[in-house]
């Protein structure tokens, strides 16, 4: 018996194990073999599939995510127009109102400075008139100290205004 040349019988049994083993695998193994590399490849072909929705749900996302900051955008742009139009009219109509209220002011201090001014030169009138008087007084008790001076004064006074009237 040699090494490399197998004995007929061992050939033999040798070719029916193998062909036992063969249809044990093709009756039980391979079918769970091929169904579970078929359940992985279906499983590996939806998560492709489901990783392609995602991937397009997240542009549709982004793009949507992005109108909106667009839209947002254009909106604030919008109410920061109306405030400054806003503030600007505020501010005018406070410059218009403070505009009437000085106006106002100032003609009252005007009438104030007025009726204090008539005031004033109604309160001088009456102090020089006084002061014209007591000074009149003291001139004439001077000059005239007699009586013949006092009728002197009167008939003159009197003569000067006869001559007026006439």
């Amino acid at each position: 018996m040699s090494l490399l040349t197998p004995e007929p019988g061992l050939l033999f049994w040798m070719l029916i194990s193998f062909g036992i083993t063969v249809f044990v695998l093709a009756k039980f193994g391979f079918p769970a073999i091929l169904k579970s590399v078929e359940k992985r490849k279906n499983y590996i072909d939806e998560s492709i599939v489901a990783a392609r929705k995602a991937y397009e749900q997240l542009a549709n996302i982004k793009e949507t995510g992005e109108a909106i900051l667009t839209e947002a955008r254009k909106e604030q742009t919008d109410i920061l127009k109306e405030a400054s139009l806003k503030q600007g009219i505020m501010i005018e109509r406070a410059r218009e109102e403070a505009r009437i209220e000085s106006e106002k002011l100032i003609a009252s201090a005007r009438q104030q400075i007025l009726a204090e001014k008539e005031e004033a030169l109604l309160s001088i009138r009456k102090e020089a008139a006084t002061l014209s008087l007591t000074i009149a007084e003291r001139i004439l008790r001077e000059k005239l100290g007699t009586e013949q001076e006092q009728k002197k004064m009167i008939e003159r006074l009197f003569n000067e205004m006869d001559i007026s009237r006439s």
